[in-house]
């Protein structure tokens, strides 16, 4: 009998809700302050998790959660990448 892997779960830091990995956009701060949306989700550095929603990304940016949970400065830019990001995931499914 084939052994089932088990999913890596990640909570969203917006909606607290454990998901799969998958389902969710992982931004990261590196060593030198940077933060940028990492896709890959294997980047160095701290990461958080948002779930690849419309309105779970506008609700992250209007409580300004990524830079209280990454303890950086983010820049908006950075969520409207966040956001192309959630349309493609979205497309994926």
């Amino acid at each position: 009998m084939a052994k089932k892997r088990k999913v890596p779960q990640r909570k969203c830091i917006v909606t607290n809700e454990m998901k799969p990995k998958k389902e969710l956009i992982r931004v990261v701060r590196n060593k030198e302050g940077e933060v940028f949306v990492d896709l890959t989700g294997k980047k160095n550095g701290r990461g958080a998790y948002v779930s690849a929603e419309q309105e779970v990304i506008e609700k992250a940016e209007q409580a300004d959660l990524l830079s209280r949970q990454l303890n950086a400065e983010v820049d908006p830019a950075i969520y409207t990448e966040l956001k192309q990001a959630a349309e493609g995931k979205t497309n994926e499914k």
